[in-house]
């Protein structure tokens, strides 16, 4: 069968947690899983071993998963891993982290990755803020980045979006001072939210000046998707922010 094949007796794997919210359990993601292919499945059974990371709630030994010590990026909700597998074969010296929850893009990046050869990219199937705050040590990241995520456009749901206050500090702790925090979103709306939250996160600097943003960067390749848009009219924002020190600590 080839990869676009259904298979009826697939079994897609468990779902990932939620997001907690104090008492309430409140998602920053739906699962939508679509349809799950042989090819996919194949890929979680065989590849998995090679690139998958189990979620396990503790600190995780990345020298060890990855064979090495190198810098680190993590890149969350990397969809169908078009600009993970493109950023991995192209910046060989880093290792790259990525965290996905939607099982056919998993799927496909795994077999993309065993076509490329890589050995440098590892992936979490999993919800990315228990990722962060149980796996992930602080300062051990060069750079996230966090490309197009949910705009959960309805006012009454930007409650769910992302890009929060209690998140923007959570990445602040997880980048190293003088790592990168990297987003791009086609929402203008959710532009405004990240200014409004990352401007005033202490440890983060606009790279553009508050409420500034960039040129779209080499190491983000431009999904066929977005280029529609920009030929629609439509904006892109990328923002970036560094990691700097606060007071003399990271």
């Amino acid at each position: 069968m080839t990869e676009s094949d259904p298979h009826p007796h697939a079994k897609a794997p468990p779902k990932p947690f939620t997001v907690t919210e104090g008492q309430r359990k409140v998602r920053s993601f739906v699962l939508r899983q679509g349809r799950f292919t042989e090819a996919q499945q194949r890929a979680f059974d065989v590849l998995w071993p090679r690139y998958g990371l189990d979620y396990t709630g503790a600190l995780r030994d990345f020298d060890a998963a990855f064979g090495r010590r190198a810098p680190r990026i993590l890149e969350i909700g990397f969809g169908n891993g078009e600009a993970l597998r493109y950023s991995a074969a192209r910046d060989p010296a880093r290792d790259h982290i990525g965290i996905e929850v939607h099982a056919p893009g998993v799927g496909r990046l795994l077999n993309a990755l065993a076509a490329d050869g890589a050995c440098n990219v590892r992936v979490y199937h999993h919800d990315a803020v228990e990722v962060l705050e149980h796996e992930i040590a602080d300062a051990a990241l060069d750079e996230v980045r966090i490309y197009f995520p949910d705009p959960w456009h309805k006012k009454r749901h930007h409650k769910r979006r992302l890009v929060n206050p209690a998140f923007a500090a959570l990445l602040a702790r997880k980048l190293t001072v003088g790592g990168r925090l990297h987003l791009a979103t086609d929402w203008q709306d959710y532009a405004e939210q990240m200014w409004d939250v990352l401007d005033s996160t202490p440890g983060l600097i606009n790279r553009a000046g508050p409420r500034g943003h960039v040129p779209r960067p080499d190491w983000r390749p431009q999904t066929h998707f977005e280029a529609r848009g920009l030929r629609l009219g439509h904006g892109v924002w990328d923002l970036l922010y560094d990691r700097v020190a606060l007071h003399g600590a990271g």
